[in-house]
């Protein structure tokens, strides 16, 4: 049976985002646990995005735009503004902080922000790893356009395409814009699928989605996708995770211990520094 999930709403960096997981419907969808939904937003003159360092462990950020820009600033020296189309993939392993703004030079004036953002749990094998940072500029990232249907492959394999993206686990990542009236049969080579949609008004299987929710599919099916407006969706998915996940603020972690270990690490400094950032997110009280 088809499960719809509607986002919850959350401030991030003096933005309201809608997370759609974890729910209790939905603890993770393949490995992924953690999907947010950010704007469409217009900041005012003089203001923009500012979501200050914080740590992570044990899981890869995912992020995706449509629409803006943010500057990626991380422990490892890492400085690189994301426009849309790029993906960036930071992986945390171990251990690793971040920062995400827009750039001082767009808030002149008005600036958007449109995209998405999720986490991917690292498989139990690979939790510890080195950290790292890739950027994949936009040309880089296959896609198919066809019969008015644009599919990006952000991570992993679909649609017969694969993303120079480095996975841990078998990933399904896909962008996807549809004109009006366009269809696309979903890919059905993933266990754990699910569908988000971003804008627009569309079916599935002739039954109408409500926007800005996450429809969790049924295995096994190709059900058709038809916009019946212009619509930009993302499909994501894959590989079910190797056992369960405790998620606590910014960390996951298969283990309890693991992630008490990384509150008491970031209280007392040890994920390193970002160049030119003087403050952070302290630990929260809950």
């Amino acid at each position: 049976m088809t499960i719809i999930i509607a986002p919850r709403l959350h401030d991030v960096g003096g933005l309201q985002v809608r997370r759609a997981v974890p729910t209790l419907q939905a603890r993770s969808v393949g490995p992924f646990v953690f999907v947010d939904h950010i704007g469409p937003a217009v900041f005012e003159p003089g203001s923009g995005l500012d979501v200050r360092p914080h740590p992570h462990i044990g899981l890869a950020t995912v992020t995706f735009l449509w629409d803006g820009v943010l500057r990626h600033r991380d422990t490892l020296g890492s400085v690189q503004d994301i426009t849309p189309g790029d993906v960036n993939w930071m992986t945390a392993g171990r251990g690793i902080a971040h920062s995400e703004r827009t750039p001082p030079e767009l808030r002149a004036g008005e600036n958007p922000l449109y995209g998405m953002q999720t986490w991917v749990a690292l498989p139990m094998a690979h939790e510890e790893t080195a950290p790292e940072f890739h950027h994949h500029a936009a040309p880089a990232i296959p896609h198919r356009r066809h019969a008015g249907a644009w599919l990006r492959v952000i991570a992993g394999r679909a649609f017969g395409e694969e993303s120079p993206v480095r996975v841990f686990s078998d990933t399904l990542n896909v962008a996807i814009d549809l004109d009006p009236d366009a269809e696309l049969l979903l890919d059905d080579s993933h266990p754990e699928r699910a569908l988000y949609l971003l804008e627009g008004e569309a079916q599935l299987d002739g039954t109408d989605l409500p926007a800005k929710h996450l429809i969790v599919l049924d295995p096994g099916t190709r059900p058709r996708l038809r916009a019946k407006t212009a619509v930009k969706a993302m499909l994501l998915g894959g590989e079910p995770l190797d056992g369960r996940r405790h998620l606590w603020w910014n960390f996951v972690s298969s283990s309890k211990e693991r992630i008490e270990q990384a509150k008491q690490d970031w209280t007392e400094g040890r994920f390193g520094t970002i160049a030119e950032e003087h403050e952070s997110i302290p630990l929260p009280d809950r």
